[in-house]
């Protein structure tokens, strides 16, 4: 375990240094400071994580682009997985992209994830991880999110709750909300990609939209099976960077959509509108805006889909 001690030492310094820069507001032992600590190290990840998630939008953009060749090398070597998996690597590779780029941020995080809980878990065991001190196990043991010690877990037996602080009843019903929280955000995070982020099906077999219709309901179970093993103060993280995640995608599937996406027409609709076209207007499906041209019917009165006829002038004609 060794080699993660520079890992404990990296998180448990950081929460330090947030701590101290609450402190004079709130008081060392106040759980509010320990709280905000927790959220503004999530912040801090969330913020050196950005150019991982770029590659992860352009990546998965690169693979809805290729989408007709997958899916022709899908047909070609359908009695073939080997020749299939084979020739998908190569058209990766040509265009340089990676199915796996989507993973970065969420195994980027596993780590720290499971640095933070460790030392969350000390305070819990009494035991300092990391650079806290003594003092500093003691300060955390006595924070509490709502009223639930940030050290607390759902499992947790009652007399050990007591000794940090906190009621049983408390507890279970902080970590189920979060939990039940931290489920919804993930569960509107993938929705809200495939309802809205993401190009619409063609009928035919989409790898992507499989992929996502998957994690949309397994995400979910997994928080829910495994959260109430884990401290509050862990579950605050987690609950945090589920926010940041789908206030994220929403506004880079509100801003910058994936090219063919509905969220892309949309786009496209408003910004038409905002240049003058009018809502009588087609939009047509690639995204692009069909305006018709003013016709004339013999009355002097435009009609809409008519090319207006240059007239000659008689008096030319006559000469």
């Amino acid at each position: 375990m060794g080699i993660f001690n520079p890992l404990y030492d990296a998180i448990s310094w950081v929460i330090l240094r947030f701590h101290a820069l609450f402190e004079p507001l709130f008081g060392s032992d106040s759980g509010v400071t320990w709280s905000l600590a927790i959220i503004f190290l999530v912040v801090l990840i969330r913020i050196i994580l950005i150019p991982l998630f770029v590659k992860q939008i352009k990546s998965q953009r690169a693979l809805t682009v290729l989408q007709p060749e997958m899916k022709a090398i899908q047909q070609k070597y359908k009695d073939d997985r080997q020749k299939q998996s084979e020739e998908m690597m190569k058209l990766y590779k040509k265009h340089g992209t990676n199915p796996l780029a989507s993973c970065f941020p969420l195994l980027a995080q596993a780590p720290i994830f499971f640095a933070l809980f460790t030392v969350l878990n000390g305070i819990a065991q009494d035991v300092p991880r990391g650079v806290l001190t003594q003092a500093d196990v003691d300060s955390a043991a006595n924070a509490s999110f709502f009223g639930a010690p940030i050290a607390a877990t759902f499992l947790m037996g009652s007399q050990d709750i007591e000794k940090l602080g906190g009621t049983p009843a408390t507890v279970k019903a902080i970590t189920l909300v979060m939990i039940l929280l931290m489920s919804a955000s993930t569960f509107i995070t993938q929705k809200q990609l495939m309802t809205k982020g993401m190009p619409k099906n063609d009928g035919q077999p989409n790898m992507m939209l499989q992929q996502q219709k998957i994690l949309l309901y397994l995400f979910p179970i997994i928080f829910a099976v495994t959260g109430i093993n884990f401290p509050v103060g862990v579950l605050l993280y987690w609950l945090t960077t589920n926010l940041w995640t789908m206030g994220q995608q929403f506004y880079v599937i509100k801003r910058n959509p994936t090219p063919g996406s509905p969220a892309y027409f949309e786009l496209e609709a408003k910004r038409a509108k905002k240049s003058g076209v009018t809502q009588s207007d087609d939009v047509t499906n690639n995204g692009s805006v069909a305006v018709e041209e003013p016709g004339a019917d013999g009355t002097g009165n435009d009609v809409k889909g008519q090319r207006v006829q240059p007239k000659r002038d008689k008096k030319k004609k006559k000469r």
